[in-house]
């Protein structure tokens, strides 16, 4: 029997989405983003675990075959669920970081001090291609440290054992509608929105 992905909900209804993210995007794209992209991906992850169930692998091979679509596709469509569920969790907060003191503390030891990791965060969302994400991670499988990660599309420049803390969406969907090409305004309303007693939560649960 094939797996079947769940969508996450989000800590706010769809609703309350709309007032309570409109600083960072439009209500439409709140919207869209969660009900057509977002759940678009688990829908797709779904199809792909179907038609693993009846691929054949004998076709393998290193240019085309069924199965290295559906195994490429795959990897992608979790990605791209997996950091929209983060997403969607660590906005809607007032941008306090004082309120997650557990991860404001490792924050300033890794970097000095915080407005030094909000510079190299800042720096590294924007960097991302047009189709990216800036996060912050926790390098759990080698360094234990915070890194400021650069991924492109959901997972090219990923690290193995990073768990993410803060996932920042800068394909142009997440922002077009209400910044248009203006990337740093979205990225300051979102690094002004954090939900940072959330965001300590989910650093406690990795570093244990």
């Amino acid at each position: 029997m094939a797996y079947e992905w769940k969508v996450v909900d989000r800590p706010y209804t769809d609703d309350e989405a709309k007032t309570i993210l409109s600083p960072v995007m439009s209500p439409e794209t709140s919207d869209w983003h969660y009900n057509k992209h977002h759940k678009g991906y688990v829908a797709a992850l779904n199809a792909i675990e179907k038609e693993l169930q009846t691929a054949d692998r004998s076709k393998a091979n290193g240019n085309y075959s069924q199965i290295g679509e559906l195994k490429r596709r795959l990897t992608w469509n979790h990605s791209g669920a997996l950091l929209h569920d983060i997403y969607w969790d660590v906005l809607g907060g007032d941008g306090d970081p004082s309120k997650g003191p557990d991860i404001k503390k490792a924050i300033e030891k890794e970097y000095g001090s915080f407005a030094a990791w909000l510079e190299d965060f800042k720096a590294t969302a924007f960097a991302a291609k047009l189709s990216g994400w800036g996060l912050l991670v926790y390098d759990s499988l080698y360094s234990r440290r915070l890194l400021n990660v650069l991924v492109d599309e959901h997972q090219y420049g990923a690290i193995w054992g990073g768990i993410p803390l803060i996932a920042c969406d800068v394909f142009e969907h997440a922002y077009y509608h209400k910044d248009g090409p203006g990337r740093a305004n979205y990225i300051d309303n979102f690094i002004a929105h954090l939900h940072w007693q959330r965001i300590n939560d989910r650093y406690k649960s990795a570093v244990k």
